[in-house]
């Protein structure tokens, strides 16, 4: 019975040691500037992006590896005239 009720107790405890510590991300009495948390968001959303455009490029080099040369050739010569025509919309436009 009483083995039973330290084992309780110690539980309890340990429970409520790890609880209070997880609450505290940052030093007892730190609060970070307007500053320091904007120029935080900033480099997080700089890191985001570039991992983001890191995967675009990955895969478009895996799209251009699957594709054989003719269809390369096609789809460049696509984007081409799709651009070609972009141009020619955009200059007639104003007239």
């Amino acid at each position: 019975m009483i083995k039973k009720t330290y084992f309780i107790i110690t539980i309890l405890l340990l429970s409520l040691f790890f609880l209070n510590t997880s609450c505290g991300s940052t030093a007892p009495g730190y609060h970070p500037t307007v500053e320091e948390a904007e120029e935080a968001r900033a480099k997080e959303k700089k890191k985001k992006i570039k991992e983001q455009r890191k995967a675009k490029k990955k895969a478009e080099k895996r799209f251009w590896k699957m594709q054989s040369k003719e269809v390369k050739k096609r789809i460049r010569k696509t984007r081409r005239e799709r651009r070609r025509r972009e141009r020619r919309r955009k200059r007639n436009w104003g007239k």
